[in-house]
């Protein structure tokens, strides 16, 4: 097989008609939105309806989407700009212990400006004790974020439950969710989950890499971060990258298009891949595997193999996995979301991300399980001489 992808949590493979729609606007609907003329109205159309497209699919106003260039921007966004907006009510913030990267040192940056953060321990599943929320949820809590799925180990948190104890706590508490990796496979509603702010990735719903959405509740309280020309009611200024929007919103259309079907898909694939990888000694599943996990995330340990060296050992045939969050991919450390689940001390740096998108096919799990029968055993013999 020439090539099987599987590390579809990194990024994924734009849908055809993004990539033609991106070119379209780039090279023929170029105009600038803020533009008066002719030209740039028409850029400003495409704005107009991807706001129209992801407030129909989140079930929020029009006015409430914000357009931004990626999960991080807009993590950040949403920490950065609701805590200094708000910090006259306080300055003590809470996330989880295994949050991405964009908020686990965005955090670390408040810490340094003088917020206080908590984060939250999580059981062996990777989901966060609501006994711990309850009891760090204080006076001077402004901001609670806990993400919808964890990109490493596929934990799907109990974000309802979560936002409902904070708001019964003190309804000005602002509750953020990272749904970078829930959004396109779950159907996300911030009314109904008593949310404020929800961050969302273009590449990770097939769309452009660059382009995100911040949906903010009108009554949020929120500063800049990026300072220029007021666009977007100054909440996220710079000209808008209407290529990215338009690719982004198409993205977000297509694949919430019989979307229980593809899901069913994964979590099939996700079922038989996990079967097949159990015949192998000395591995382990990290956090849960049945329908109350993400149906594209799998996390495997194999003892006695440094997670690089069976990376490349797919590799060269063909299979593309990761040994993480991709977002710290460069600069190769034990997973924060392994020790915070507890895993055994063999698997911290022996462990393999496999992700999946509805293009994942039974006949590439097939043949990736057939190489881990195949190198795993080689693998582990080489290591232990």
């Amino acid at each position: 097989m020439e090539e099987v992808y599987l590390d579809n949590s990194a990024t994924t493979m734009a849908y055809e008609c993004v990539g033609d729609i991106v070119r379209k606007v780039m090279c023929k609907d170029y105009g600038n939105p803020s533009s008066m003329h002719a030209k740039g109205v028409e850029a400003e159309q495409y704005i107009k309806e991807a706001k129209e497209t992801f407030a129909k699919l989140l079930k929020v106003k029009d006015k409430e989407i914000f357009f931004t260039s990626g999960g991080t921007e807009s993590d950040n966004l949403a920490l950065r700009g609701a805590a200094h907006a708000n910090q006259r009510a306080g300055k003590h913030l809470i996330t989880s212990a295994i949050e991405h990267p964009a908020i686990i040192n965005t955090m670390r940056h408040l810490e340094e400006e003088g917020f206080r953060v908590t984060y939250l321990p999580v059981d062996r599943y990777g989901r966060i004790k609501l006994e711990a929320l309850k009891e760090a949820l204080c006076e001077d809590t402004i901001l609670v974020s806990v993400m919808y799925v964890n990109n490493e180990v596929g934990s799907v948190q109990p974000i309802q439950e979560a936002a409902s104890i904070v708001k019964a706590y003190n309804k000005n508490i602002l509750f953020h969710v990272d749904a970078v990796q829930g959004f396109g496979k779950y159907r996300i509603y911030p009314g109904k989950l008593k949310v404020d702010l929800c961050s969302v990735s273009g590449h990770k719903i097939h769309g452009p890499k660059g382009t995100g959405v911040l949906y903010i509740g009108e009554n949020v309280k929120i500063k800049p971060i990026v300072y220029g020309g007021e666009q977007q009611k100054n909440v996220r200024s710079g000209t808008e990258n209407v290529p990215g929007i338009a690719g982004l919103s198409l993205a977000a259309k297509t694949i919430y298009q019989d979307l229980d079907v593809k899901v069913a898909k994964m979590r099939s694939l996700k079922k038989h891949f996990i079967e097949g990888v159990g015949g192998i000694e000395d591995t382990t599943i990290h956090g849960l595997y049945d329908e109350t996990s993400a149906p594209h995330i799998i996390s495997v340990g194999f003892a006695g193999i440094r997670s690089e060296v069976l990376l490349h050992a797919l590799e060269e045939k063909g299979i593309y996995v990761s040994s993480g969050s991709a977002c710290a991919s460069n600069h190769p450390q034990v997973s924060g979301v392994l020790r915070g689940i507890g895993a055994r001390q063999e698997f911290l740096d022996a462990t393999l991300r496999f992700s999946m998108s509805e293009f994942t096919t039974l006949q590439e799990i097939d043949y990736t399980l057939d190489t881990l029968y195949n190198i795993v055993p080689r693998l582990r013999k080489y290591t232990r001489r």
